[in-house]
């Protein structure tokens, strides 16, 4: 009994696969049913047929819907299909996040305008947290309106050329995160974020970056001219500064087990070090050099919050737009890619915003990914954010 019943399942299972093999099978197979009720009006037979042309429509009218919400050039998408999304716009500046693949939104961005007073720059920031929302809740709440009430006083005290926007944006980043570092030690909040804020005033562009989101801007040759540079642990400067760190510090210090396995690692001295583990970390753990919060990689000095800042002449590169974005997007586009894809897409409601995020997410991002688009003078005729 117990041999009928294994050849029977045997059976049914070979069918399975040449079914499943062999589709035209199936498809002759469901002419042949459409034939038989058409001839000899089985009713058992004109319900699996019914049932089968219901199942059709219902995929047709799928398809016709994703088609007639279309609005992205080829990329048959609702915005259903994200469990969050976000969006910004005004005149020359358009933003679009999404939570993605991740089980938390952890990005977030600020754009502040003086419209009273056009001399004050214009101020856009990018925060990618990890370890929780807290890191970049705070740098998002605190810092671009701790630049915004330094940059009012600064027409004023720029006569004694004591201050520039670069100086500036040095002292507001290591203040807000000397201040998180000092709260969420007292709360035991282990989370931290990436910084990347950008001062645009009428001729010069001042980029600040901490971490590894990213900026890109747009000659007016329509070349890609980064604004930042990554803080990755594997980096020979970054690795030689945590190696540095690591020097005297007792192994009593080191709050990362050290019984973890790492498949590849370089031994920094005993309280610092790098490893592969998907990714080069700090410690193992932390995917950037540099970042704000991360309160107990700070007490190694391992992590610094030290901004790298560039500054650009705009009358020199005549720029058509900037490319701001969370680290989200560069794992799926190079810098080059990144503009040649934005330009073409700047007459879009998001200025090609929303097109490069939905374009990195099908691509197979596993991460957040928020992208700011700034047009300038060039691109629009009017002062950029303004």
């Amino acid at each position: 009994m117990i041999g009928d019943t294994m050849t029977l399942l045997s059976l049914l299972g070979r069918i399975m696969r040449y079914f499943l093999l062999r589709p035209e099978t199936l498809f002759l197979l469901c002419i042949s049913l459409a034939l038989w009720s058409y001839f000899f009006h089985t009713d058992e037979v004109k319900t699996i047929v019914k049932s089968s042309r219901d199942a059709v429509k219902m995929v047709k009218g799928k398809v016709a819907e994703m088609m007639m919400h279309d609005r992205l050039g080829g990329l048959d998408v609702l915005d259903a299909e994200f469990s969050k999304t976000w969006g910004f716009k005004n005149s020359n500046v358009a933003v679009y996040s999404i939570q993605g693949r991740r089980d938390h939104m952890e990005d977030r961005f600020e754009v502040l305008t003086d419209l009273v007073n056009r001399s004050h720059p214009s101020i856009f920031a990018i925060f990618d947290g990890h370890g929780g929302e807290a890191a970049a809740d705070y740098a998002k709440a605190h810092l671009p309106e701790s630049l915004r009430q330094q940059l009012q006083s600064y027409e004023r005290e720029k006569k004694d050329g004591l201050f520039s926007y670069a100086s500036i944006l040095e002292q507001r980043i290591l203040a807000v995160d000397r201040d998180m570092v000092e709260k969420f030690s007292a709360s035991h909040e282990e989370a931290g974020t990436t910084c990347l804020v950008a001062l645009l005033s009428d001729r010069e562009l001042t980029v600040a970056n901490v971490g590894d989101s990213r900026g890109v801007l747009c000659d007016k040759d329509g070349n890609a001219v980064a604004l930042s540079h990554d803080h990755k642990p594997y980096q020979l400067k970054e690795r030689k500064r945590i190696k540095r760190a690591g020097e005297g510090l007792g192994a009593a210090l080191i709050w990362v087990p050290l019984v973890v396995q790492h498949p590849f690692r370089f031994p920094l001295q005993r309280g610092g070090f790098i490893s592969f583990n998907g990714s080069w970390r700090v410690q193992g753990i932390l995917a950037m050099s540099r970042s704000l919060g991360d309160y107990p990689l700070k007490n190694l000095n391992v992590v610094i919050p030290d901004p790298d800042i560039l500054t650009f002449d705009l009358d020199k590169l005549q720029p058509e737009f900037m490319i701001l974005a969370s680290d989200g997007l560069w794992d799926a586009f190079s810098n080059e890619e990144a503009v040649r894809f934005v330009r073409e897409r700047l007459d879009e409601p998001h200025f090609g915003a929303k097109s490069i995020v939905l374009q990195s997410f099908y691509r197979g991002c596993p991460d957040n990914i928020t992208v700011m688009v700034v047009k300038f003078k060039g691109a629009a005729g009017t002062k950029a954010g303004q």
